[in-house]
């Protein structure tokens, strides 16, 4: 005898419900009752199964029934071969989510350790110098109105600098045009690669070292960055990964979002920080200039660490540094 399942009918035009009962003949399904209609299996679509909402059967041409008994619409179904796919199945297990969980949570880490950096690094190579020179002079106009005011240096002082580092051999090929300029800051000691190709040195850095070979060291640290393009990729690191944020997290959770954008973000900065460190490195010791003088900058930089500078918000801790330093010498 042939199992008849409940069900209620829809058009799919109009709101109109029907009681009916579907039943399976051969490779063909019977609707009876209010509604009547016949259709091959294989034209069928049938949701996946939940586990508490009921299966839905829908037709051709869009009408469809919404199954009453899941029980034995189940039955039914493998008394007609048909298998929920592998998604379905690891759905409606627990182990099968957890596993599914880690694994996805697995691909994410691998994606933003690995993933992300190299790919943000060939985007910001691959991006038209027109983007840099845009971003690189809107940020100095933000920061010209807010952070930063006129030199107060004398003249000769900052041609000097300016000479002096424009004469050193640089360590490697295709080094980028770049413009050195001074400013006064409102927050302390600070300098500052745009990738516009600006290097931006305040009065207070300059007078805190106090020594022309550790300016030189600075202006080479941030000559790296401007040479492996660090400010391009943090921005493309930033943008993904706070795209990514509001997929997982949603709208409603914006706030949410941005903690993992700032944490991770940290992260790549102070890597980016290694990279401009050795370049600085290679460019002093090419132009016999001693490392020494990176740790000098960097142990007056750390005794003002209690004013919270901005330069070292971003940096690897003092000690890492000037260790990797006197390592390299």
């Amino acid at each position: 005898m042939a199992i008849l399942i409940p069900a209620f009918y829809f058009d799919g035009k109009t709101s109109r419900r029907l009681t009916v009962s579907l039943t399976v003949e051969g490779d063909i399904a019977l609707v009876t009752g209010e509604a009547s209609r016949t259709c091959p299996l294989g034209d069928l679509r049938v949701s996946e199964r939940l586990r508490n909402a009921s299966r839905k059967v829908t037709f051709p041409d869009g009408a469809y029934l919404e199954i009453r008994d899941n029980t034995a619409f189940n039955a039914m179904l493998k008394t007609t071969g048909h298998q929920d796919s592998f998604v379905v199945e690891i759905q409606q297990s627990w182990h099968g989510a957890l596993v599914a969980c880690a694994l996805t949570a697995a691909v994410l880490l691998l994606g933003y350790v690995y993933g992300l950096p190299t790919a943000a690094k060939t985007i910001a190579h691959a991006l038209p110098a027109q983007m840099d020179h845009m971003i690189g002079h809107e940020t100095l106009s933000v920061l010209d109105s807010s952070m930063l005011a006129p030199s107060q240096l004398p003249p000769a002082q900052r041609d000097a600098i300016v000479k002096r580092f424009k004469s050193l051999s640089p360590p490697r090929k295709g080094t980028p045009s770049y413009e050195i300029l001074f400013r006064k800051s409102k927050v302390g000691p600070n300098a500052f690669a745009l990738p516009s190709g600006q290097i931006v040195l305040t009065d207070e850095l300059v007078k805190l070292v106090n020594d022309e070979d550790a300016v030189m060291g600075v202006l080479s640290h941030e000559l790296g960055h401007l040479h492996e393009r660090h400010l391009m990729q943090r921005i493309l690191q930033s943008s993904i990964i706070g795209a990514g944020a509001t997929v997982l997290f949603g709208d409603v959770s914006s706030l949410i979002a941005t903690i993992p954008t700032i944490m991770l973000d940290l992260k790549y900065a102070r890597d980016a920080e290694r990279e401009a460190d050795d370049y600085a490195i290679e460019m002093m010791k090419a132009n016999s200039i001693s490392p020494v003088m990176l740790i000098h900058t960097f142990k007056k930089l750390e005794d003002q660490s209690s004013k919270q500078l901005p330069y070292l918000s971003s940096h690897p801790p003092g000690a890492e540094r000037m260790e990797r330093i006197r390592d390299a010498q």
